[in-house]
């Protein structure tokens, strides 16, 4: 019989459970078991981390469920507390959706409470158990860089397994909201914008202070349209076309409406890996890579139920950055290591340390970028794609402080000058319609709202007379097309902020992006201290460095993460004859 193995895949605005099957042995009882009397304890992964629940079952009926610990903000209460009463309604966790805007704390809950309602029916959801294998590439981690990567590489031809250490897979993509920056694309075109890979390439380096590697820069610029057609062919909806923060054209891809882009790029993306028929085993952490001769040969990977060995021809580093690695932050930039961080929490930097035995080679490490609009009381991030459609940034005074459309370093430093080192962004009604994802704030609580610009200083707090003063100067730069302030650009001042109601949120800067990581190179190898290749060895995504240089402009990580995904998974499956 075969034991119950649970992975969660990410779909939009819906539940991400979803059963994947694996080599495992045990037990399933049939689904008609009745759940039996008795309080009973389930676990799932969140946003923040680990989340317990227990469930009470009178004369075989689900009466109620408690939370017994998690990590989760507060602004997630609502939608634990919306999960709860749906599965006490429908007696099963079948059924019920996630919550928008609370995807990732929503499927904790439900994948705690599954567990909880399984084990009432005697059955028992238990980690897989795993022996030494072999394949031909190895990928670790399940996000947006090593999913593009498994996805290309499987297509070619190759026997792929993918490894991730958390509960879920996503990573920092599951929170990616902006979209994916591209020139020269098949739906630019379609929408009349003209933009160059030059133009593209000059904002990306200007943007990241020159300290980019310009190979990298020339190769994600250069293959970015490529990604976007990829992707729609895999399904992907990338419609909207919008400006983020330091482009000088519109080029940040996004689904319709100006979704966010991260939950349907994972959706789709996992989707292409069940196609594939692609392993993904979860709670699978490495601990080192194996090497023989210099070239690496495969991992070792810990799991609840012990250890073991995969032999493979080549692996794909893909785990992300070390934004939530407090330690490591405070090692390369001291000054940072009371910040809040916008990272999931499995953002700890764990391949540096694989690799250091190879003498890879790592490039600005210190360069870790904070993003202005960290919302003050969650640290969730704000998409700049709110700035982009026109929001300003205004002070404890009630008054803008910034061109709101500086790249994130310049725009973060002011909003620290500003009283509290906080700001609120601002904006109205015709701008919430143009940005869907703004209703995922919303969902959550993080919006502030009123009918006048004077009832809203009243709820912020704010001087009333300063801030109504504000509202009517910028209305009036928007109409004439000159920010004398600022000098925000025209086409970057789309809408007057006239049209009630009005809304605000509270803002601050949070470590959001490290830039440096693992040497690359255009190939995806990763490049040791005497500037070599080292054999079986790629990287894609954040766990690189070079490519963003000293900041990252947005909507550029996204493009990151699939070009470069891609790339090294075409490498890894060539470097096997495999075409």
């Amino acid at each position: 019989m075969k034991k119950l193995f649970y992975i969660l895949s990410l779909t939009l605005g819906i539940s991400l459970l979803a059963a994947c099957h694996t080599e495992e042995n045990g037990t399933n009882q049939p689904e008609a078991a009745v759940m039996q009397d008795g309080v009973y304890e389930g676990l799932g992964e969140g946003r923040s981390g680990m989340i317990k629940v227990a469930i009470e079952v009178e004369n075989h009926i689900l009466t109620a469920i408690r939370i017994l610990s998690q990590s989760e903000s507060k602004f997630a209460q609502p939608a634990e507390q919306q999960i709860m009463d749906a599965v006490l309604e429908k007696q099963t966790i079948e059924g019920v959706d996630a919550v928008s805007g609370a995807t990732l704390t929503s499927n904790g809950m439900l994948t705690a409470i599954g567990m909880a309602i399984d084990a009432s029916k005697g059955i028992q959801q238990e980690e897989a158990t795993y022996n030494d294998t072999s394949c031909d590439i190895v990928v670790v981690g399940a996000g947006g860089a090593g999913l593009s990567a498994a996805v290309q590489a499987a297509s070619m031809g190759a026997n792929v397994i993918v490894l991730e250490k958390q509960g879920i897979i996503g990573g920092n993509t599951n929170y990616a909201t902006g979209g994916l920056n591209a020139a020269e694309t098949s739906v630019q075109q379609k929408l009349g914008i003209i933009d160059s890979k030059k133009s593209h390439f000059d904002d990306t380096m200007s943007g990241g202070h020159f300290l980019n590697d310009s190979s990298l820069v020339a190769t994600l610029v250069n293959k970015a349209a490529e990604a976007v057609d990829w992707l729609i062919s895999l399904g992907a909806d990338m419609s909207n076309v919008g400006q983020m923060a330091g482009s000088s054209q519109k080029r940040t891809h996004r689904p319709d409406g100006g979704a966010a882009i991260g939950p349907h790029l994972m959706s789709v993306l996992n989707k292409a890996v069940q196609a594939e028929n692609i392993s993904i085993r979860i709670r699978n952490t490495v601990t080192a890579l194996t090497e023989q001769s210099g070239k690496v040969t495969g991992v070792k990977v810990s799991t609840s139920k012990g250890t073991y060995s995969i032999q493979a021809k080549a692996v794909i580093l893909a785990t992300g950055g070390f934004g939530a690695n407090l330690s490591m932050i405070g090692q390369y930039r001291p000054e940072l290591k009371d910040f809040h961080t916008s990272n999931h929490h499995g953002a700890t930097g764990d391949a540096f340390g694989w690799v250091a035995p190879l003498q890879a080679s790592l490039v600005l490490m210190d360069q870790i970028q904070i993003h202005p609009t960290g919302e003050a009381g969650s640290h969730l991030l704000i998409t700049e794609a709110v700035r982009g459609n026109g929001a300003i940034l205004i002070n404890r005074e009630g008054v803008r402080f910034a061109n709101e459309m500086w790249t994130r370093d310049k725009l973060s430093d002011a909003i620290l000058q500003q009283t509290g080192k906080k700001a609120f962004l601002v904006f109205d009604q015709s701008v919430r319609q143009s940005l869907s994802a703004i209703e995922n704030y919303a969902q959550q609580g993080l919006i502030t709202s009123a009918d006048t610009p004077s009832e809203l200083a009243e709820a912020l707090d704010i001087p009333v007379s300063a801030f109504a003063e504000t509202m009517e100067k910028y209305s009036l730069y928007q109409t004439t097309g000159e920010d004398k302030d600022f000098q925000r650009k025209a086409e970057e001042m789309p809408r007057p902020l006239t049209e009630a109601p009005y809304y605000a949120i509270e803002v601050e800067p949070v470590i959001h992006h490290t830039m440096g990581g693992i040497r690359i190179n255009p190939q995806a190898e990763v490049v040791n201290q005497a500037g070599k290749a080292i054999p079986g060895l790629y990287a894609a995504g954040e766990v690189t460095g070079g490519v963003h240089g000293g900041n990252r402009l947005g909507g550029n990580a996204v493009a990151d993460i699939i070009v470069f995904g891609q790339i090294a998974g075409t490498s890894a499956a060539q470097s096997l004859g495999l075409k």
